[in-house]
């Protein structure tokens, strides 16, 4: 049975595995790719306007630095990182909730089929890093 810091160094990685492809889609979308329909809820299918396309790139950034919020918190070497309040790792859980919620709602099937079990995954997985860092 893992330690409650391997468990959360586990839970930590998925959760950067799945945010690493959602970063690598959102620029794909950002760079022209024609998946709109998987994204902001269908609203643009093919490829983003400019200003949906600067959207991604932002959406990219909150990934990543939720990210390395993630990895910091479950003990990951990063530096800089270490000096981030514990509580903090709070408001990841708050964001992937709200995302999880938004891409269950969203009208676009293809959106919801693809991002809402992702949503899933790393709100538990965010949840149970916040829960360990306790």
């Amino acid at each position: 049975m893992p330690s409650g810091a391997d468990a959360r160094l586990v839970a930590a990685i998925v959760f950067a595995a799945l945010a690493a492809i959602a970063v690598l889609f959102q620029v794909a979308l950002a760079l022209g790719a024609p998946w709109g329909a998987y994204a902001m809820g269908g609203r643009f299918p093919g490829r983003l306007p400019p200003r949906m396309r600067l959207l991604a790139l932002l959406q990219a950034a909150l990934l990543s630095a939720m990210t390395a919020l993630v990895l910091a918190t479950a003990g990951a070497s990063l530096p800089g990182w270490d000096r981030v309040p514990r509580w903090s790792i709070w408001g990841v859980v708050g964001v992937s909730a709200l995302s999880l919620v938004l891409n269950v709602l969203t009208p676009s099937a293809r959106e919801r089929r693809v991002w809402a079990p992702a949503a899933l995954v790393m709100l538990l997985s965010s949840l149970a890093v916040a829960i360990a860092a306790q």
